[in-house]
Parts: structure tokens; sequence; C-alpha cells
């Protein structure tokens, strides 16, 4: 039969021992707490979709720098189309449901991605958009 040991360490648990775990617990939580406040997100909004998809249309615009190469990205004219595309889908689904300010935002980005992408297009369509590295042949 096994034989017990009454020489190991023995944990004395008193009122001080409880009382100094209770306002450990409290300050973990309080820290918790604290932290996932510091880090929390912003709750969903309309305006942060339409910022996501007015940014992928941007991009696809061109005229943005490549972080890895240097180099500034050319147009994508059919991406950038979809994007804008996408974004006036939103805005035919969401016709009527939307209130003042959010209808401002989505109609206030449709027009202003448009009017970007008419001029990019009318700016590689007149040459500008060719590699000026290029020598003329």
């Amino acid at each position: 039969m096994a034989e017990s040991s009454d020489n190991g360490p023995k944990i004395i648990v008193d009122s001080d021992w409880k009382e100094q775990a209770r306002k450990e617990k409290e300050e973990a939580d309080r820290l918790t707490r604290e932290s996932e406040e510091a880090g929390k997100l912003p709750e969903p909004s309309l305006g942060e979709v339409v910022q996501m998809i007015a940014i992928q249309a941007t991009m696809a615009l061109g005229g943005v720098q490549d972080p890895q190469t240097g180099q500034v990205i050319p147009p994508h004219l059919p991406l950038a189309k979809h994007y804008i595309d996408l974004l006036e889908l939103l805005q035919k689904k969401t016709e009527g449901k939307l209130d003042e300010q959010e209808t401002s935002i989505v109609e206030g980005t449709l027009q202003e991605l448009r009017m970007i992408f008419v001029q990019v297009v009318n700016h590689v369509s007149t040459g500008g958009g060719r590699n000026k590295n290029k020598q003329p042949k």
C-alpha cells in the first residue's frame, strides 16, 4: 500500500491569500478590458464597405507605386470598371434604404470614381499612358 507523505509543501488558504487572489483577478480583468477596448475595431458601416471598394477601384486606375519594385502600376481599366460597377450595384440594391449621409457617401464616391475613370481613359487613349522609358521606333 502506498504511504502518504505529510512532509510535502502545504498550501495554507487564509483570508489574506483570498483577498490577494481576488485583487489580482480584478487587476487582470481590468487590464484585459482596457486591452480589448484599445484594439477594438469600429462598428461595421456602409461607409467602410464603400471605402474598401473605392480603394480597389483607385488602385486599378493606376498611378499607385508598387512597394516591392518602386515602379508605378499602370491602369487596369477593366478591373477599375468592375469595382465601379460593383459600387453602382450596391447603390441600386440599397436604394431607399440608406440615410442621407450614407446616400451622399455612395453617390459622391461613385461620381468621383467615374470622373477619374474617364480622365484615365482619355489619358491612355491619347498616348499618355505609354511607358516614357521606351524609345520610339
